[in-house]
């Protein structure tokens, strides 16, 4: 069987390959120059098959499908033995996985059942020595720490936009090995019994190129309406702290930082936003911040790229229509 490199890939809700598969896809390529060049992906749900040649066409060899209606939501009973039968069967050197809702539940059960370690949140990889080497945020994103393993299979969880993407590839060529599940439903434990779904509008937070992200310094509730006319100006989308969440002045979807969404946007606008290290362990890999602030010593000034001590008021609604102004011209 194949050895080599195996990522957990994801599809999206419309049956797409989901953005951080092709990411890890074009991590596992990188790699596998350093190693024996194979590539497997795994791909689990229902009503999938379609996503194959696309992940086949971002960097895959093979391609281990399975295609059943049991496996239509994200269930770690379903999942895991799954996860661990592929695994066990191609015994990989290093199996990814992304540092997602499904990431971080699967990873670190998986793992477990193998009898190894698994590094969570990385924003980089590397082989030494015939190690991977998995670099992870670390002190609320402040420092990197590298880390490698005394256990195989080396397991490991990426950041979704750590990692570039490979163009895709139409031209490759790959196997693809359906697979059954194997399982009935008696053997999951848990049941969705209710489902809601926020009406999304506009950018989703996790792929904007621009956040506008709002705290304590708006004041009220009311003072998202003013980022939410920036945000769309610029063609982004806004986020919010987790006091702010916490307060039920914005959505808990939208919370930004270590125990909400980590984001990498090319552009991070701060309005009234101190700094915790909660926040920035979630911002900690963009590279342009805009901090505003009526405070001069607040803590986000140390790592902004470019900071307004004024209150956002005066800011805000000049910058949008400037924006505006420029896009219209």
């Amino acid at each position: 069987m194949a050895k080599g490199i195996i990522v957990f890939g994801e599809v999206s809700e419309d049956k797409r390959l989901a953005p951080i598969t092709a990411e890890l896809l074009g991590a596992a390529r990188r790699l596998a120059e350093a190693g024996d060049g194979f590539v497997s992906c795994a791909l689990l749900g229902s009503g999938i098959a379609q996503v194959t040649k696309e992940a086949i066409a971002r960097g895959a060899d093979k391609i281990f499908l399975v295609d059943d209606p049991i496996l239509a939501d994200y269930q770690g009973d379903a999942y895991l033995p799954i996860a661990e039968r592929i695994s066990r069967e191609v015994e990989p050197t290093v199996i990814l996985m992304g540092q997602t809702m499904l990431g971080r539940d699967l990873a670190p059960r998986l793992a477990a059942r193998l009898n190894t370690a698994v590094a969570m949140d990385c924003i980089d990889l590397s082989f030494g020595d015939g190690k991977l080497l998995a670099t992870r945020p670390c002190y609320g994103g402040s420092a990197h720490a590298q880390y490698s393993f005394l256990t195989s299979p080396q397991m490991a969880t990426i950041r979704a936009k750590a990692q570039e993407p490979l163009p895709p590839d139409d031209s490759r060529q790959g196997e693809v090995v359906k697979l059954a599940s194997d399982l009935s439903p008696e053997s999951i434990r848990t049941r969705i019994v209710d489902r809601r779904k926020e009406k999304a509008v506009g950018v989703r937070l996790e792929d904007a190129r621009v956040v506008v992200s709002g705290g304590r310094g708006l004041g009220g509730p009311e003072g998202f309406e003013p980022l939410e006319g920036l945000a769309e100006a610029l063609g982004g989308a806004v986020g919010a702290s987790r006091a702010v969440c916490d307060l039920g002045w914005y959505p808990v979807a939208k919370q930004v930082g270590l125990t909400g969404k980590v984001v990498t946007p090319d552009l991070y606008i701060a309005v009234g936003i101190s700094g915790a290290s909660q926040h920035m362990a979630g911002i900690s890999q963009v590279k342009n911040i805009v901090a505003i602030n009526k405070n001069p010593d607040a803590n986000i000034f140390k790592v902004a790229r470019f900071a307004i001590v004024d209150d956002w008021k005066a800011i805000i609604p000049a910058l949008t229509k400037k924006v505006r102004e420029l896009k219209a011209g």
